[in-house]
């Protein structure tokens, strides 16, 4: 019923500012409207509401993430913008934090301010 509907992704944080700052500049994604209750973002079709609500609970596993066509320059580029990757125990990951799949895509997760579980994904083509 819904397959041929756009998605529209959410995330919750408790501070629209420091949220613009991590979304808007480290991420770099163009934070196309602001609101007292949400920062919007367009990504490559897909709406993001970065939302803001009064507790986030940040969840043990990703809410949200990025195919990318080079993970290693995705990686080295956002820890330029001082974004920082997860390291996790009993993970084999590399000296970037990437974790290589059984079936070969590549992983590597970072957490916003608020401990929202974010990655990057390079798949198999």
């Amino acid at each position: 019923m819904l397959s041929g509907n756009a998605v529209v992704a959410f995330i919750g944080v408790s501070d629209l500012g420091r949220a613009r700052e991590f979304y808007g500049h480290a991420l770099g994604l163009d934070l196309r409207d602001e609101s007292p209750f949400a920062l919007v973002s367009e990504v490559n079709g897909t709406m993001l509401r970065i939302t803001a609500v009064e507790e986030p609970v940040a969840a043990p596993y990703t809410v949200a993430g990025w195919k990318v066509t080079d993970i290693e320059l995705s990686v080295a580029r956002l820890t330029d913008r001082g974004v920082r990757f997860s390291r996790y125990d009993g993970m084999d990951q590399d000296e970037l934090g990437v974790w290589t799949a059984p079936g070969g895509a590549k992983v590597a997760w970072f957490l916003d301010p608020d401990g929202n579980n974010l990655s990057l994904t390079q798949f198999v083509e």
